[in-house]
């Protein structure tokens, strides 16, 4: 499988929620249907069904994130000499020419991205267009409105 790429705190945010799923979620469901059983027949049981489903649930989140983790390269963005271009990991803030409106994101992996937060996949159109570009190049992106042009007025590699 090929290595996916991650940002340290996303590789961070995933082992958190692996801990907390095998030391937290794991032994509430676990507890959820043993106390089910004790409440007699299994067939009609609603509680019983809830906790196995939760646990089907948790259980593939679980192999998920290990799967994840597993084939994961953790990139430091700080531990890297990019020259001043964009990378994996780089915080840009670029400007709409047209607009004159600004927008910050920082270039993620395709899981840790929420654009809402700023994160855009490195697979994004408007990632893969700053990639290797420096402040002050203008770069096209093809949107489905359009190409738009955008001008990088800052890199920052936090």
């Amino acid at each position: 499988m090929n290595k996916v790429p991650l940002t340290v705190s996303g590789a961070e945010k995933l082992r958190t929620e692996l801990f907390e799923l095998k030391t937290v979620v794991r032994p509430r469901i676990i507890n959820a249907i043993a106390e089910a059983r004790e409440h007699g027949d299994l067939k009609e049981n609603a509680e019983y069904h809830a906790a196995r489903e939760q646990q089907s649930f948790s259980e593939g989140r679980i192999a998920e994130i290990e799967g994840k983790l597993s084939n994961a390269q953790v990139i430091d963005v700080t531990k890297m000499n990019a020259g001043g271009k964009v990378i994996f990991g780089a915080t840009v803030e670029i400007e709409d020419i047209d607009s004159g409106e600004t927008v910050t994101y920082q270039i993620v992996g395709e899981d840790e991205a929420n654009i809402k937060a700023g994160r855009i996949s490195v697979g994004s159109p408007i990632a893969r267009a700053l990639i290797g570009k420096e402040v002050e190049d203008v770069v096209i992106v093809k949107a489905p409105v359009g190409d738009k042009e955008y001008e990088i007025l800052s890199i920052k590699y936090i």
